[in-house]
């Protein structure tokens, strides 16, 4: 399995030196000071000092990887952070997210009300802070269209479970009905099942990731989902029933997932319950 660079958080080792994680500490020391209450001229010097800008290319930075690898098209995908406690940066509509520059974000509260930024904020904030409202551990939230991933979302398919190791530690699955997007009803939907999941897809739209390390690590399920559904596809035509992980050996997978805070309702099951590969 993989060592997931997004674990690692805080202070880490180079060459024999401790050197600050700044993705982490930039967002943690924006949450302890601000919040849509702040003074105008706070936010303001916030939205434009070098801590914020950072944000913002991680932000583009991720809208390209997500656009190279075609997990998006048009202007559709959206992505946010949180910066404060009720406040967020996030994408404008409108625009390819291969090709976001930081002058085009956006800083809003957590009732959808643009703060600060020269292009209107992307028409699917509201399910972004309605994670970040009912998850509040969530840092980031990173929305996309995946093609494999959104087709099992189309065909109202959860993945099946049990068949690598790296599905099973970094996500947790569950599907929404379809509601129209940018609606709040969507953001309900969604909000609904964030508790126990860090991955939803969306029917007949997409899949949306939220993470309580940072916009790197939110991205990152999307790859882990979509490669693990690509191979899932492939596996089916090969004619053979996939070989399965056994329920004692998932136990230990959702161990190492326990104790790296990531949710999932099948903690506290008994060991043969777990699995579920009907479809």
């Amino acid at each position: 399995m993989s060592n997931n660079p997004s674990t690692k958080l805080g202070k880490k080792k180079i060459a024999g030196k401790r050197v600050v994680n700044h993705r982490r500490v930039a967002v943690s020391r924006a949450v302890k000071t601000f919040n849509s209450k702040s003074p105008k001229a706070g936010l303001k010097a916030f939205f434009h000092s070098p801590s914020c800008h950072a944000l913002k290319l991680q932000i583009c930075d991720i809208g390209r990887r997500l656009w190279q690898r075609a997990y998006v098209d048009g202007n559709g995908g959206n992505i946010a952070i949180r910066v404060g406690k009720d406040i967020a940066l996030c994408t404008p509509t409108l625009v390819s997210k291969g090709f976001m520059k930081p002058e085009d974000l956006c800083l809003v509260d957590f009732k959808g009300n643009q703060l600060f930024g020269a292009k209107r904020r992307t028409s699917e904030i509201l399910m972004h802070l309605q994670i970040m409202k009912r998850q509040p551990r969530t840092v980031a939230v990173v929305h996309c269209h995946p093609p494999h991933a959104t087709g099992f979302a189309v065909a109202g398919i959860v993945p099946p479970t049990c068949l690598i190791p790296e599905f099973e530690v970094f996500v947790s699955a569950a599907i929404a009905p379809y509601r129209t997007p940018g609606t709040p009803e969507l953001g309900r939907q969604i909000a609904g099942l964030v508790d126990k999941h860090n991955v939803i897809l969306m029917a007949n739209h997409g899949v949306v990731s939220w993470s309580h390390n940072n916009v790197e690590d939110a991205y990152f399920k999307m790859e882990i989902l979509e490669s693990y559904c690509r191979t899932i596809l492939v596996a089916s035509q090969l004619g053979r029933t996939p070989n399965t992980i056994s329920p004692a050996q998932l136990q230990d997978l959702l161990k190492i997932k326990k104790s790296l805070g990531i949710p999932d309702p099948r903690f506290g099951l008994k060991e043969g319950e777990p699995c579920d590969n009907d479809e």
